[in-house]
């Protein structure tokens, strides 16, 4: 599917999604004048969409799958891996908003335990609980902002079973209508050169010391993590793409100097300090 097809279907599947919640909202309060029938085509249309999508894209990927593109890892010290393109393509279940090839990544030093899963309680944590929380953000390659927001607020976590269901059912549906950067949250976006372009996201709250027009060298510290956006906890996500524009931006594979990429669980080391570069 071309880029120009891409972003249309984007459009058209958003308008449709908007159609049948207007027609829920208002049905709730009257009785809408047109046939029955009529409320499911929206319906129809949008999984047909987003079905086409997901083939053309799969098609793409497997057709012509690129090179890994070798950058610097986004953090230091200690990690471990979740939603990762080494142990599913794509990682996140989806190829939109470019992240076919995404991963979350998770702080898991060795002097404190992360939180886990809680079925019943607490239903949530606050963020300082969590040791993602805060943790510099470095440049993964010599590059130009090309967006830059941290305005969204940090929520609390959503790791337990009540706060989960929250946030599939209700939270994420209004953060998809809200568009892309209610999704991802505060986020970053890097001009790495050669149209390839680095996206972080679920940045801290106020935490940028980046603005859109800078230059930055590998490494530099450009944000915080948070947990802004569709997020269930604290995290680093972290993807490459081929354009700035999440909307219709296709996925990048990438490798990580010293790191490579790990796969789900996995937990890796990157020193303070240590840049791989060069």
């Amino acid at each position: 599917m071309s880029a120009r097809r891409s972003k249309f279907a984007a459009r058209l599947q958003y308008l449709l999604v908007l159609y049948v919640v207007a027609q829920v909202v208002v049905g709730s309060f009257t009785d809408l004048p047109y046939p029955y029938w009529a409320g499911w085509i929206p319906i129809v249309a949008v999984l047909a969409i987003a079905f086409v999508r997901r083939r053309s894209a799969d098609r793409a990927a497997a057709a012509h799958p690129p090179a890994p593109v070798p950058i610097d890892p986004p953090v230091t010290g200690r990690w471990s891996a979740l939603n990762s393109p080494a142990t599913k393509v794509p990682s996140h279940g989806t190829h939109a908003y470019g992240q076919t090839y995404a991963i979350d990544i998770v702080a898991e030093p060795e002097d404190r335990e992360r939180p886990g899963f809680a079925w019943v309680r607490p239903v949530a944590r606050s963020n300082a609980a969590f040791p993602a929380f805060g943790a510099p953000l470095l440049a993964v390659a010599d590059a130009t902002v090309v967006h830059a927001e941290d305005g969204q607020r940090d929520h609390l976590s959503r790791n337990s079973l009540l706060a989960l269901l929250y946030l599939m059912i209700v939270e994420s549906i209004g953060r998809t209508l809200g568009g892309a950067r209610r999704v991802v949250g505060n986020h970053l976006v890097l001009d790495l050169g050669d149209g390839t372009y680095a996206l972080y996201a679920h940045l801290q709250h106020g935490s940028l010391s980046v603005r859109t027009g800078d230059k930055v060298t590998t490494g530099q510290q450009l944000a915080r993590c948070g947990n802004s956006g569709n997020s269930t906890e604290p995290h680093v996500h972290f993807q490459l793409m081929d354009t700035p524009t999440l909307t219709t931006a296709q996925g990048l594979p990438f490798t990580w100097r010293g790191v490579g990429v790990p796969v789900n669980g996995e937990r890796f080391t990157v020193a303070a300090g240590q840049s791989l570069s060069g």
